[in-house]
């Protein structure tokens, strides 16, 4: 059998284009994944740092992204790389890695969610990307590390300061900036509009462009959608577009702002 997998995020962010995830803090069912390929997402992004969100449950909405058509991420806790091995051995194709502090987290993170020989990621074998099915050791290893997207966080001003150098850490494909906490860090909180956040997302987007790295940006959702404009064509290709939760609220209310409005008093 020869190893193949479709990473759709992947794909899109490779041609250029633009790449939408939908948080997950809340969903534990494997419709979710479905429900994010109904409404055009590239990319489920199950956030383990900031929500208590069981493993099992992860592992098992990450098989169903892999067959609904939508790239499984997983944002880890604080170098929980453990945590890490064992997503990516579950279905996860991609790892975000928060709080990136300069190019030796950077390696780290290689290391720990890529084959070698460009990291030293443990190897383990029927996995479900594979279908559970018997693959070439050599090539199956290949194709996963084609195929995993290594996502770490810029979120502070250490890490701006060390940009350019964590941008040229092979094994990494997108710097993501957490504009709320790279916000806080430079005294600006949520102010992301502000001179600082503007000239660090630059600096962010042009390091990447220098050393062939994806630029992301996060943070965004509920803002003013003139951040999304601003950000898109300062070179932004991956974004993490809202969670469910915030997504399911906003919705709700306008339902019912809408339904009110209906009934004269």
């Amino acid at each position: 059998m020869t190893p193949t997998i479709v990473n759709p995020l992947a794909d899109r962010l490779k041609r250029g284009d633009l790449g939408l995830a939908l948080m997950i803090r809340h969903a534990r069912t494997v419709d979710i994944a479905l429900a994010a390929n109904a409404c055009g997402f590239d990319a489920v992004y199950f956030d383990l740092q900031h929500s208590p969100l069981p493993e099992n449950d992860v592992s098992q909405m990450c098989v169903a992204a892999l067959g609904a058509g939508v790239t499984p991420l997983v944002r880890i806790p604080d170098r929980d790389y453990g945590l890490a091995l064992r997503m990516l051995d579950s279905g996860a194709l991609g790892i975000v890695v928060p709080d990136c502090a300069n190019a030796e987290d950077a390696r780290a993170a290689v290391d720990a969610c890529k084959y070698a020989p460009i990291g030293r990621r443990s190897g383990t074998t029927s996995i479900p990307h594979f279908g559970y099915q018997p693959v070439p050791v050599v090539e199956a290893r290949k194709v996963l590390n084609d195929n995993t997207l290594l996502i770490v966080m810029i979120e502070s001003v250490a890490a701006l300061e060390c940009v350019e150098d964590i941008a040229a850490v092979p094994g990494v494909d997108v710097l993501h900036i957490g504009s709320s906490d790279l916000s806080s860090d430079l005294g600006v909180t949520g102010e992301l509009t502000h001179p600082k956040i503007k000239a660090a997302f630059e600096r962010i987007v042009a390091a990447c462009h220098k050393h062939g790295k994806i630029p992301g940006i996060g943070g965004l959702a509920g803002a003013d959608t003139k951040n999304y404009d601003y950000a898109i064509k300062l070179g932004a290709r991956f974004m993490s577009a809202g969670n469910e939760w915030a997504l399911m609220l906003a919705a709700g209310k306008e339902r019912v702002k809408a339904i009110r409005s209906l009934h004269s008093v």
